[in-house]
This record gives structure tokens, sequence and C-alpha cells, in this order.
């Protein structure tokens, strides 16, 4: 984990706000919707793996 994952999850968050606000004022609502959605799953499925990360070295580190 470095800084690298932070301006992942800051480019992944800068990219979905703009679909975000060009897709509302286009009309299309439920799209922005999912493409908020989305990027919240991408975001939450990188957290995920570095938790999971984190969670093998406390156990390597205390012989689980």
């Amino acid at each position: 984990m470095g800084i690298d994952l932070i301006f992942k999850i800051a480019a992944i968050g800068i990219l979905v706000s703009v679909l975000n606000q060009v897709l509302i004022r286009s009309g299309r609502e439920e799209q922005a919707m999912m493409t908020t959605l989305a990027g919240l799953v991408v975001v939450l499925l990188m957290v995920v793996k570095e938790i999971v990360s984190l969670f093998n070295t406390i156990k390597a580190m205390f012989n689980f």
C-alpha cells in the first residue's frame, strides 16, 4: 500500500463525478446513479484487497 492507492481512488472519484455531472445535465439520471454505484464498487473492491492484505500481515505476525 502506498500513495498510489490514494491517487487511484482520487482519480476514480474525479472521473465518476465528471461523468455524473455530464449525465445529469443531459437528463440521464438513472445512468448517472449507476455510474456512481459502479465507481463506489470499484473503490470498495480496491480497499477490501488492502484490508485482506493487512489481516494476512497481522496473522503472519502473530503466527496464527
